[in-house]
């Protein structure tokens, strides 16, 4: 989802000679489970984007048969059984594959599952498994936590994806999703390790002396996977990796750490920076992008992480200086379609009044 991209901005412009560096040395040095999904590096939700072509450029001499990957039924889209079944066999398609090992059905939340259930979604699951397009049925998650303990019974998942970090313990699914997943069996991929990266860039000075009271020095980075990892219920995280010292960074994290690993004065200083962070925080924006594009032109993960910012840091020039007229909190008509896409539930329309009265 997070690739690096050419200079310009265009989601859709890979940058594909520095992204099949940074994927290949990642597999030849053992990760092995590739995430993607039909609308990454798109214009928008509702078409193909260029991340699943691209994974499949990755994929040809023979990394293929290195890794397992991951894709997922775009749910907002599907209005019939017939809609499920020309995604997979499209998908299937952009990926050069006979065969998706992990496929999830894309962003469940309270929205979309009566029409996915009415429209035969179990059977569809069960039909691809026999015939051999997926291997392993899972779903990704974005709502409250009773939906997630209905979703996970309603169906012989093999896994599920939640968001989850050391901010986000009583978020969406959570620590009690996760425990209730893991009981039944599930395996579980964890998405937002590191919060889009706000886990890690210009954190607060206080948190960041906070980490420094430990007796084994760590990054940003290290401290929030291996808190991720701690937990012996999870399986797999996901890390939005674009740049090569990252990728370093993150394999050497993993070869490392261990569950149960952390220690308990580890453990109480990771919440002592959760609560300075939390206390700072405005707006719950992970910079998915979801939301748009906006009708208006509005770049909200921008304004949100602008906002953010401001209160965690104090104010800045950036707003102005990286954001068009257009692209400001400003330009919204208030019309409200960002907010039925928005996994994180954010009340968008009132929070860009409140970046308006603090940057305009």
């Amino acid at each position: 989802m997070r690739l690096p991209i050419l200079p310009g901005g265009d989601p859709t412009k890979i940058d594909e000679e520095k992204a099949m560096k940074l994927i290949r040395y990642a597999i030849d040095e053992g990760v092995n489970y590739i995430d993607t999904a039909y609308p990454y590096h798109g214009t928008g939700m509702h078409k193909g984007g260029q991340s699943e072509p691209f994974v499949a450029k990755v994929l040809k001499d023979g990394y293929r048969e290195k890794v397992k990957i991951a894709t997922k039924l775009p749910s907002w889209l599907i209005k019939t059984r017939e809609d499920m079944d020309k995604y997979l066999n499209d998908q299937l398609q952009r990926l050069h594959t006979d065969s998706i090992d992990f496929y999830l059905v894309h962003n469940l939340n309270v929205g979309v599952w009566d029409t996915l259930k009415q429209a035969g979604i179990a059977e569809f699951l069960d039909q691809a498994i026999k015939d051999g397009r997926i291997k392993y049925a899972g779903f990704s998650f974005h709502d409250k936590i009773d939906l997630f303990k209905e979703i996970v019974d309603y169906y012989d998942w093999s896994f599920c994806q939640i968001q989850y970090n050391y901010i986000d313990e009583d978020f969406q699914a959570g620590t009690e999703g996760l425990k209730y997943a893991a009981e039944r069996g599930l395996g579980i991929t964890i998405m937002e390790p590191l919060r889009g990266g706000k886990l890690v860039a210009n954190l607060p000075e206080e948190a960041k002396n906070a980490f420094d009271k430990a007796d084994i020095k760590r990054t940003p980075v290290d401290w929030a996977l291996r808190w991720v990892w701690n937990h012996p219920e999870v399986s797999v995280i996901l890390s939005g990796m674009n740049e090569m010292n990252q990728v370093v960074e993150n394999i050497k994290t993993a070869s490392e750490v261990e569950v149960n690993s952390m220690t308990e004065k580890e453990l109480k200083i990771v919440e002592e920076v959760k609560t300075i962070i939390k206390n700072k925080m405005k707006v719950n924006c992970t910079a998915c992008e979801y939301c748009m594009p906006c009708p208006a032109g509005v770049n909200i993960p921008k304004c949100f992480t602008f906002y953010n910012n401001y209160h965690m840091f104090g104010k800045e020039e950036s707003y102005d200086r990286f954001l068009t007229a257009q692209q400001k909190a400003s330009s919204c008509v208030e019309c409200g379609k960002c907010e039925t896409h928005c996994p994180q539930g954010i009340s968008i329309r009132q929070e860009l009044k409140n970046v308006r009265s603090v940057f305009e």
